[in-house]
């Protein structure tokens, strides 16, 4: 198995040409809804398990990596008026140029007969509309999928195992068949495929920086899985 690992959402950075969509708003950019908040830590710190890893810091405010590019919310409220030709440079040189280059490494994988597990990491704001969402790792998968449901079980057992204190939930807070980039993949990829989100809670997160226990707790799980 070669363990492909992501993380879509790991900065808040504003091209200098696009700064003038957010005089104004640099509390907005960076919060969670410009990136996920500590993913990008977890991310440097399950690298090294990782046979291929890529990351990208563009402000999902801008251009969101991993929305398809017909979804409503590819470009924010920020972004969505800009002419159509700006909207084609930020789709080639920031959203094709880093999704074609996960794509592609994929393909190479599965091509010399490798199953690849896909590990998207990502974080949640912990409390969404005023509603507090009770969980520290979500594992977001299709359900329709017995290798990733299998893995996922596994990876919560180990979890679990390793601090049984921690909330683990399945497709929470969000479903795993939900529009995004291994959503997108599965379609491309029909064997040898498994595409998981790993969804962590930000109140684990200071200075955009993960607590050292959890992501201890995630590495051994994580490679006590893999072994599995």
């Amino acid at each position: 198995m070669k363990l492909v690992l992501t993380c879509e959402h790991g900065g808040y950075y504003i091209p200098k040409k696009y700064t003038r969509l957010f005089v104004d708003s640099e509390l907005v950019l960076t919060s969670h809804r410009g990136y996920d908040i500590g993913a990008l830590n977890v991310f440097k710190s399950l690298k090294p398990l990782a046979n291929f890893s890529k990351y990208a810091i563009t402000n999902r405010l801008l251009i969101e990596l991993n929305r398809s590019l017909h979804h409503p919310n590819l470009f924010s409220e920020f972004s969505k008026l800009i002419p159509k030709e700006e909207k084609q440079h930020l789709i080639k040189y920031f959203y094709l140029s880093y999704r074609n280059t996960v794509e592609t490494q994929i393909k190479n994988f599965i091509s010399h007969n490798s199953t690849v597990l896909h590990l998207s990491v990502h974080s949640f704001t912990p409390i969404l509309n005023t509603i507090e969402r009770h969980c520290d790792i979500g594992l977001l998968f299709d359900t329709s999928s017995k290798n990733e449901k299998a893995f996922c079980i596994t990876l919560k057992k180990e979890l679990k195992r390793l601090n049984p204190m921690l909330n683990v939930r399945f497709n929470y807070p969000y479903l795993g068949k939900a529009d995004g980039f291994t959503s997108f993949l599965r379609k491309q990829f029909t064997t040898n495929y498994m595409g998981i989100e790993i969804e962590i809670n930000q109140k684990y997160a200071t200075n955009n920086r993960m607590d050292n226990q959890l992501k201890k707790v995630l590495f051994t799980a994580l490679k006590r899985s893999l072994s599995a």
